[in-house]
């Protein structure tokens, strides 16, 4: 979106273009898409190179899994929004642009580091409504039902995006809330190219998301076919929910006409979420869990993210490990990863949940003295051995997004969010245009099963009313000696805990450029199932072999998580954006 389009929107005026439209994303080769004079510039994107190097700007940088959505982030950097503002632009450009994790529907969490040093956190995770109950998800033999759990409007958990957005723009936020918003409406309602990766994911999600006829009518043609890459998608019942929002703030979503669609939308199907209980939601503000590695502070989302907490518990278990002796591709270095994966997750099956419910003793698990006590548990060459009889690991889904920003003045943003599964439910809200979660999916099945499928059923994520459930989502900053160094997460479930912590391993203690780390093959292992699960591409059969003898279960999948992170130049001070390859529509944008 170009700048004078911004400013219209912020304004009011129409916008008219000059004779010549620069383009609309400054990244890696990338192309988006231009709003003209309420017209689309209708041609395909060109397929995206593998970046090699990181997009570097002076002033600003957005990095998203949307070239579209950075750019809007990055043009409210460049009309002097500050990196707040960017990243709310940024959030709600994801929701039309990148349907699949993108959302108003759901919830996530933020994590800020302001220029002095001070940090914060917002907590905007989906709530369970007020008629949830512990057994919910259980049939009238009082069976455990998948279907409730994860695929009804049951599983729909109050949405928490706009809450949060809006509670970090009044309190951190420079721009007018209109400005910000008013890009997406126009988007929305006007249209944008469908570039590569979202034609491939909608085609690859006609039969979930055509169960329901306004998610048909929403982003399918009126044959039922899916839209092919460089075809126009309108999207103007979202348009119009986020013109709401745009005017009324909060109460444009949790409030009046989207609260009563919404609340009519559960009535139909079933579902628990009442005008009530979006009346009621509110956004928390918390203090971020803080850890040191190697002299860099970490600070990252403290529960009910559970990402924070175990990252810090894993960096420390390898703090006392020598790291630097070993490459990190090496049998040695992924065996000592496993091994702190394995310890760390067992804690977060047995400890964690939302704190507003249950005492979490993070000081503890976040300690140098407890991580030692597990480092001496590993054993150099030998696999450790995760029993069934302790906790299992419940569902979560791989389907988040996770975007970065950083304004000129060094403040520093890092945001996940989500909508669970992919398109979340896959329904779209009659009238309102936008996807709904299937969020309570991430709480207990039922109090008290544990069985071999992997469900758990400790209590401190048992659903409860206005309980929050346990996320992996690991926003995360990096800073040392006072100064800002990078601002990294990832989608992915429970793979996310472990491909941030090794984003910033890769940054810290092999000193990788960032988009050499962001590239980087990763690993992951989750205590239960006990096996280690490597991406196809990037690791020796040797390697493999290797981890095998020593008695890990090696299992070969494809991708892992998509790290768009921002790294600073520690001479210059440019911003160095990498858009991760894995993600076909990524970009970064920046400004000088």
């Amino acid at each position: 979106m170009p700048l004078p389009l911004l400013r219209s929107l912020q304004t009011g005026r129409r916008w008219r273009p000059g004779p010549v439209l620069r383009p609309a994303v400054l990244a890696a080769g990338l192309a988006a898409t231009l709003l003209h004079s309420g017209h689309l510039a209708a041609q395909a994107a060109p397929a995206a190179p593998r970046p090699t190097q990181a997009v570097q700007a002076r002033a600003g940088m957005v990095v998203s899994a949307s070239a579209i959505a950075s750019q809007v982030g990055r043009d409210v950097l460049a009309a002097g929004g500050n990196a707040i503002d960017a990243a709310i632009a940024t959030g709600f450009a994801l929701a039309v642009t990148y349907p699949t994790a993108g959302n108003i529907g759901g919830g996530g969490f933020m994590v800020v580091r302001f220029p002095d040093g001070r940090a914060t956190t917002i907590d905007f995770r989906e709530r369970a409504p007020a008629a949830s109950r512990p057994h919910m998800f259980t049939d009238s033999s009082g069976a455990y039902s998948a279907r409730l759990h994860h695929n009804s409007h049951v599983s729909v958990g109050v949405p928490g995006t706009v809450a949060g957005f809006e509670l970090a723009h009044r309190k951190y936020g420079r721009m007018a809330w209109r400005g910000l918003v008013a890009p997406s409406a126009a988007l929305a309602d006007t249209g944008f190219v469908v570039p590569t990766g979202l034609a491939a994911s909608l085609a690859g999600v006609r039969n979930k998301l055509g169960q329901y006829e306004a998610s048909k009518a929403a982003y399918y043609k009126p044959d039922g076919a899916p839209y092919a890459a460089g075809e126009r998608l309108v999207l103007r019942d979202l348009g119009q929910t986020l013109g709401r929002i745009r005017d009324a703030g909060r109460d444009g979503f949790y409030r009046g006409t989207t609260a009563r669609l919404l609340a009519a939308e559960m009535q139909r199907h079933g579902g628990l979420i009442t005008e009530e209980d979006l009346a009621r939601y509110e956004a928390a503000e918390r203090e971020p869990v803080r850890g040191t590695f190697m002299g860099y502070d970490i600070i990252s989302m403290p529960p009910p993210s559970s990402g924070g907490v175990a990252m810090i518990e894993m960096l420390n278990i390898l703090e006392g490990l020598p790291l630097k002796s070993q490459k990190p591709d090496s049998p040695q270095y992924l065996h000592w990863l496993a091994e702190s994966m394995r310890r760390a997750f067992r804690d977060r099956a047995v400890h964690l949940g939302d704190p507003d419910f249950n005492a979490i003793p993070v000081a503890e698990l976040t300690g140098k003295d407890y991580a030692a006590t597990l480092r001496a548990g590993i054993v150099a060459d030998k696999a450790s051995v995760s029993s069934p009889a302790d906790v299992r690991q419940g569902y979560e889904s791989d389907e988040t997004t996770h975007y970065s920003v950083v304004d000129k003045d060094g403040m520093a943003v890092s945001v996940t969010y989500t909508l669970e599964a992919g398109y979340g439910l896959g329904a779209v809200v009659d009238g309102a245009g936008f996807l709904l979660n299937n969020e309570m999916g991430d709480f207990n099945g039922k109090p008290g099963l544990t069985d071999s499928t992997g469900l758990i059923g400790t209590a401190p994520n048992v659903a409860a009313p206005g309980k929050r459930m346990l996320s992996s989502m690991t926003p995360t900053i990096v800073a040392r000696d006072g100064q800002l160094v990078a601002v990294v997460g990832s989608p992915g479930g429970r793979t996310i805990i472990n491909t941030v912590m090794q984003v910033v391993l890769n940054l810290i203690a092999f000193d990788m450029p960032v988009q050499q780390a962001v590239n980087a093959p990763r690993v992951h292992h989750q205590w239960l199932p006990d096996r280690l699960t490597v991406e196809r591409e990037g690791f020796a059969p040797a390697t493999l072999d290797a981890l095998r003898a020593m008695g890990h279960e090696v299992r070969v999948g494809g991708q892992q998580g998509t790290a768009h992170s921002i790294a600073i130049d520690r001479k210059t001070g440019a911003r160095l954006g990498a858009a991760d390859p894995r993600d076909r529509d990524a970009g970064a944008a920046g400004h000088n």
